[in-house]
């Protein structure tokens, strides 16, 4: 079974700005979740909201500044409160790189999908390998200037 979704796209941006809109508080609700709330530092435990989608709790799990971002979360339309780390979870993470032509690549993998229960990992496979080419497409627009 998959146990992976990986997206990469070239943005033309900064690694410091692409990884601002990732790991900002301020920033990454322009593009990604619609609402943060708490800290969004490693170890702690915010909640993305998704409008009438619902709320979920993450773990964020590493930050280096300029190159990476990673979070725990209960994938798929399974909204989750609580501690993501004490029930099946995958792993996501951002990996920025400077490319060519003042671009950086971003690679975004998800990843422990083959990990979870029988009945949730189809679904979340397919929700989030949608719903993922939907969000990097919303970040390459932030940079662009046309979200």
């Amino acid at each position: 079974m998959q146990d992976t979704i990986q997206r990469k796209i070239q943005v033309k941006a900064t690694q410091q700005q692409i990884y601002a809109a990732i790991a900002d508080p301020e920033l990454v609700v322009k593009w990604f979740p619609e609402t943060l709330e708490g800290d969004y530092q490693p170890g702690s435990q915010p909640v993305f909201g998704f409008g009438e989608g619902g709320k979920t709790q993450i773990h964020v799990e590493a930050a280096k500044p300029h190159e990476y971002f990673a979070f725990r979360w209960v994938p798929g339309s399974n909204m989750f409160i609580g501690d993501v780390r004490t029930v099946p979870h995958t792993l996501v993470e951002f990996k920025i790189s400077a490319a060519t032509d003042g671009a950086c690549e971003v690679t975004l993998t998800e990843s422990g999908f083959a990990a979870l229960p029988a009945a949730m990992m189809a679904d979340a496979i397919k929700q989030n390998s949608g719903g993922w080419d939907f969000m990097m497409d919303r970040l390459a627009q932030y940079f662009s200037g046309s979200s």
